[in-house]
Parts: structure tokens; C-alpha cells; sequence
């Protein structure tokens, strides 16, 4: 294993193109699937991404020939979310792009990123954010990992590795902070409590269209088209509506006594 050898230390990250967060999100088509038109990299991919080079750059980083590599899957839009982790500093990308995935959930997802990890080979560290900002179901890093059959450090705020090879993390709640312990390789999902990642410089940004992305497709991973999409998937949306508008809030007009009908208002909602 590269991190006790003194070879080269080579971290995966697990990104996402999802729908930005600054439009309203709706379903679309007759299988209900997001609208994913205005995509960008999952913000919580971006810690991924800043923790996985804060591990590298700690023993010497890309200069020292450590690697940091982005791997996502989608259409061919979702390459998008590749290029943002490029211009923040991983050193390669990788694509898993077929018609066939359409329509994953979160089961089948982990079986394909699973794969891709396994075709790839030689991760030393494997890094996710917590959850993606469109499904937010958190289950795809622990299911990669049992699938893979790693240690998992899930949910955790600060990671490092030392030069035994063992990755010390902290996990913090709202009353109190666990340290964790698990020997590389193994797989890690990290919050959104860690340091701010870095935004994209005029440098990394040009940088980037010379860095090497790979495309791999179903069968590059030994996958049929029938274990994936909306045939292999666990679960389906069955029926969708819109959500109602939102009804007007009550308006208290001050004449004078408007602290007793916010206080009578409280008690009539039982908040009081």
C-alpha cells in the first residue's frame, strides 16, 4: 500500500453534477425525474474535494507525484462537475457516461461508482461529501463501501493520515466530537464543518483544459444495461404533483396592543 511504502499517495473523490440550488426544483417526464438542465458540482463535493487535497498537499503534494482524481457519472453534461474539481486542483478526472444509467437511484449508483472503483484500482483513499444536494439521502457512500468491502468514516468534519497509513478523523455532533480510526484504504465522507474549500483561481482554471479526464462505459465495467437505470433501480417514483403555494402568513397591525395578538396568536398555535 502506497501510503507506508512511500510510493506515491492516490485519493478518488466521488462527485456530482446536480441541479443548482438557486432554482426551484421540479420533476420532469413521465418516469419523474429531476430537471437537470442547470447543473453545477454538488457544494458539498467541494469539501470532498478540498480534504482530499489537503491530504496530498500534507505529504509534499502533486509535485511529489500524488494524485487526486474525480470520478462522477451522468450524461454528458455531467463532465461539468469533473472540470470544477479540475480547476480546483485534482490532477485527473474520469466520466462514466452511458444512456443506460438514466434513471439510477441511490442503489444502483453505489454499484456502478463500486465498479468504476475496481476497474480503476489502487485508490488509497476514497472521499465523498456527505450527502448529494439533490437526492440528500447519504447512503451512497456507506453502500460503495460495503460494496467494496472498506472501512468507512462516515460523516466526519476533519481527516488526516498518518505515515503509518492509518486516517484519524473527527466527527462532530451538537453536544459533543468522536475521533475516529480506520487503516487505508478505506472510504470517507466528509461534512460540510471542515475548512472552506478553495475557489477556483485564473491558474487553475486554465490549467485544468490540459489535465486528462477519462470516459468509461457500462462495458468497460462489466455492467449490462439491465442492472442499471430505471430497470436495475430499487426504487421508482411512482406519482408526483407540485408542491401547493405557499398560503399568506397572518399580519399583526400594531394599534397599540399588538404584543397581546402575537402572544394570543402563539397560544392559539400552541407555541406558547
Amino acid at each position: 500500500m502506497s501510503v507506508t511504502s512511500g510510493a506515491p499517495l492516490k485519493v478518488l473523490v466521488l462527485v456530482k453534477h446536480v441541479p443548482d440550488a438557486q432554482f426551484d426544483r421540479h420533476l420532469t417526464g413521465s418516469d419523474h425525474v429531476i430537471d437537470r438542465s442547470e447543473s453545477i458540482l454538488s457544494e458539498l463535493d467541494e469539501y470532498a474535494i478540498e480534504s482530499a487535497l489537503q491530504l496530498v498537499e500534507a505529504r509534499g503534494g502533486v509535485k511529489a507525484g500524488h494524485t487526486v482524481t474525480a470520478l462522477t457519472m451522468g450524461p454528458e453534461r455531467a463532465s461539468g462537475a469533473v472540470k470544477k474539481s479540475l480547476q480546483m486542483g485534482a490532477t485527473d478526472g474520469v466520466h462514466i457516461n452511458d444512456p443506460a444509467l438514466a434513471g439510477s437511484d441511490a442503489a444502483v449508483t453505489s454499484l456502478v461508482l463500486a465498479s468504476a472503483v475496481n476497474h480503476l484500482g489502487g485508490f488509497d483513499v476514497i472521499i465523498t461529501g456527505m450527502a448529494s444536494t439533490d437526492g440528500e439521502t447519504s447512503i451512497v457512500p456507506a453502500q460503495v463501501a460495503e460494496r467494496l468491502g472498506l472501512p468507512q468514516l462516515t460523516m466526519v468534519s476533519s481527516l488526516e493520515l498518518g505515515e503509518d497509513g492509518v486516517l484519524t478523523a473527527r466527527r462532530d455532533s451538537d453536544t459533543t466530537s468522536k475521533t475516529l480510526q480506520a487503516a487505508a484504504p478505506a472510504l470517507v465522507s466528509v461534512t460540510d464543518q471542515g475548512e472552506e474549500a478553495r475557489y477556483p483561481n485564473f491558474k487553475g482554471i486554465m490549467g485544468a483544459k490540459k489535465k486528462k479526464t477519462v470516459s468509461l462505459s457500462l462495458s468497460d465495467l462489466g455492467l449490462e444495461a439491465s442492472q442499471v437505470g430505471f430497470t436495475g433501480s430499487w426504487t421508482k417514483v411512482d406519482d408526483a404533483s407540485p408542491r401547493p403555494p405557499r398560503e399568506a402568513g397572518t399580519m399583526i397591525t400594531d394599534s397599540g396592543n399588538a404584543g397581546v395578538e402575537l402572544v394570543d396568536f402563539l397560544a392559539d398555535k400552541k407555541l406558547l
